[in-house]
């Protein structure tokens, strides 16, 4: 392929990206991965304003690699919501500027630690 043609394919792909963003549903929220605290355990500050103690599930876990300040899809749990959840979905760079785009992380960009 010519470097034009890779262009290309690259653009593609990347519009392919943004179509399939997954936006919050229902009870889920949106977090940034504050620290990594050991196996698949990691504190997020979700966007609600509360900061749980999440795991990647194990249909996840070789599949899902986040690190600190990797922008997040947290489902809460149903007992003891408040304090942990369920990581579901690690948003990509240019995910994270069209959710930045449509105003969905603006409580992460005032408290100015994003």
């Amino acid at each position: 392929m010519s470097k034009k043609e890779d262009e290309q394919a690259r653009l593609e792909e990347e519009q392919m990206e943004l179509r399939r963003v997954k936006l919050p549903r229902g009870d889920q929220v949106l977090g940034l991965c504050e620290q990594r605290v050991g196996g698949s355990r990691m504190k997020v500050r979700c966007l609600d304003g509360k900061t749980r103690m999440c795991r990647i599930p194990g249909r996840l876990k070789r599949k899902l690699w986040v690190r600190e300040n990797d922008i997040l899809l947290i489902e809460p749990w149903e007992l003891g919501g408040d304090e942990h959840g369920d990581v579901i979905f690690k948003y990509k760079p240019i995910q994270v500027g069209f959710l930045r785009d449509r105003g969905l992380l603006k409580s992460l960009e005032e408290r100015d630690e994003f």
